[in-house]
């Protein structure tokens, strides 16, 4: 009678193993790029440090060090392959890559982060940089760009300007000629304010084409069918509230009028088209009172 061959309870320490241990491919991948890692590491290390002990000796033989490193990781595969640029809308792309100074096939190492967001934050788009190595073979940009405001009229040229008064460009302003224009001196600085109290008001704010600023003051807006609207010192918020509400009651912007003043606390003072000038009582409801 042949005997029963006792199963084996468990499962060997071996084929534990076996199973714990990644295919010899994946790990010898996993040896080049834990490899890769440290090499790049340690050059740019020995890289950094010939900068920093050589500074004051030959530059000759100071760049030959550091070229002859470059030169070793690049070989290395820590070349530049992509560069990866993230948050550009309006500013141009061959100016940043021109700033970068780095092409594909570069040094990846060759590369100064610190120096390369300096330089990027010159430009007149870029409001904050962010520049990376990322190995073994990518340049990482993040921008944040300063977003367009106004157009600002100096001179007879108009120039494109940020919430900040910082002129953005003077080139290609078509695609901009939508926005409102401000004329005056400090108008790039002032116009904020105005826009920013503007964006309560939809229904005044379509229709401005310019606002000029007067004195250094106040504000005169001018609107898209010629109508001039004077605004005060102080409070245009509340005059523009008030304006709001005479054209919400009684479609006040709609009629053919020449020019609004709301210069005095309470009242809006019209001048017609035929040259006649009305008092308009803020509050009063449509049909109290003919303009």
């Amino acid at each position: 009678m042949a005997r029963r061959t006792k199963k084996s309870r468990g499962t060997r320490r071996s084929a534990i193993d076996d199973r714990r241990r990644p295919p010899r491919s994946a790990a010898t991948r996993l040896w080049l790029t834990r490899f890769g890692v440290t090499f790049g590491t340690l050059a740019l290390t020995l890289w950094a440090g010939a900068w920093f002990f050589l500074s004051d000796a030959d530059s000759k033989t100071a760049n030959w060090i550091r070229q002859g490193v470059l030169g070793v990781t690049a070989d290395m595969g820590f070349s530049v392959a992509n560069i990866l640029v993230e948050g550009r809308v309006n500013a141009d792309r061959e100016v940043l890559l021109a700033v970068l100074g780095v092409q594909k096939g570069d040094p990846l190492f060759a590369l100064d982060p610190a120096a390369a967001k300096e330089q990027l934050e010159r430009i007149s788009w870029v409001k904050l940089a962010q520049v990376e190595r990322r190995l073994p073979d990518t340049i990482y940009v993040g921008l944040q760009e300063r977003r367009p405001l106004a157009l600002w009229q100096k001179d007879k040229k108009l120039r494109l300007i940020d919430a900040e008064g910082q002129v953005l460009t003077e080139d290609n302003l078509k695609k901009f000629s939508d926005l409102i224009v401000v004329i005056g001196e400090e108008a790039p600085q002032k116009a904020p304010a105005l826009l920013g109290l503007l964006t309560a008001e939809p229904e005044i704010a379509r229709r401005v084409q310019s606002a000029s600023w007067i004195g250094g003051r106040r504000w005169d807006m001018k609107f898209a069918d010629g109508t001039l609207v004077q605004l005060p010192e102080e409070d245009v918020g509340l005059a523009l509230r008030r304006l709001g509400q005479a054209h919400d009651e009684d479609g006040l912007l709609d009629r053919d009028i020449v020019s609004v003043d709301l210069r005095e606390q309470g009242n809006i003072i019209v001048r017609t088209r035929p040259g006649m000038v009305q008092e308009y009582k803020a509050g009063l409801r449509a049909g109290d009172k003919n303009i």
